[in-house]
């Protein structure tokens, strides 16, 4: 069988060359996209961090309140940010939340759409459902290869690698919600006269609105759970001291931070899980 491997497909080098294609002939876009990112980060990073650390929980607990009804989830949102501040974690949390944020800003601008219009062209969702496929399947640590090409160390990278990962997610419940509106709804708002417009807004998203709130759900989700891949490119948050407590062996300080993540996803998917509100 030495024959079949001495003739190997060039798949690396292949990638290897579109990447440096893309970086050499769109250098204004991919700064364009780094600057945005920026921006984004470093606004939503303010708003966590320049208030005092009470404020900021109480907001949170507010929202939670405003979206559960639950005095229980508001008293666990609130005991879990005291619980970070105990531990010191503050400003890391609060890093892994503007990621997080950010990335659920860019995913759910873009997946809401294509969900869409994928939803109302077929030929459309069968197109891309391949690529869809490949980003879920691709394993994590292959997006932090292209990201610091085209961006660099930092923030904005982990942002992108996140991205990729993240966008099949609201893509396909996006689609998913809009595909399964009853038909008799459907026929319904066309018996009575509706517009394709009003067709999308007054029937098909309020119809899809379950499917759409768990594609935010999992975007949050799978955005916190790469918060430690992300920390190997540079980007700030509670993925810094799990790779340091990895680089030194340091038990205490893994299971610290680690422990501090669980918290946080909790407390996030409490906070969403909109659907369980009794």
């Amino acid at each position: 069988m030495d024959w079949l491997t001495e003739n190997k497909i060039p798949v690396g080098d292949a990638a290897e060359a579109v990447f440096d294609w893309i970086a050499n002939n769109f250098e204004v876009v991919l700064d364009g996209i780094s600057s945005v990112g920026e921006k984004l980060i470093e606004g939503i990073l303010w708003v966590l961090q320049s208030p005092p650390e009470l404020l900021v929980i109480a907001f949170f607990v507010a929202v939670t309140w405003a979206l559960q009804r639950s005095w229980k989830v508001s008293l666990f949102v609130a005991l879990g940010f005291l619980f970070v501040l105990n531990q010191d974690y503050w400003e890391e949390t609060t890093e892994s939340l503007t990621l997080v944020l950010s990335a659920c800003i860019v995913c759910m601008g873009i997946g809401v759409p294509i969900g869409i219009a994928a939803a109302h062209r077929p030929k459309l969702y069968a197109a891309i459902r391949p690529v869809l496929d490949l980003m879920q399947t691709l394993p994590t640590f292959v997006y932090l290869i292209p990201a610091i090409v085209f961006f660099g160390i930092g923030m904005v990278p982990g942002l992108m690698a996140t991205v990729i990962f993240v966008l099949p997610a609201p893509i396909r419940l996006t689609y998913l919600g809009i595909a399964s509106t009853p038909p008799a709804l459907t026929e319904a708002a066309r018996a009575f006269g509706a517009t394709n417009s009003q067709l999308l807004w007054k029937v098909e998203m309020p119809s899809a609105l379950p499917q759409i709130m768990a594609g935010l759900n999992q975007t949050i989700m799978l955005s916190l759970s790469m918060v430690v891949i992300a920390a190997l490119v540079g980007a700030d948050g509670l993925g810094v001291p799990v790779v340091r407590a990895l680089n030194s062996v340091n038990a205490a300080l893994g299971f610290e931070s680690g422990f501090v993540i669980v918290v946080v996803a909790i407390m996030l998917d409490r906070i969403l899980n909109v659907g369980a509100r009794k």
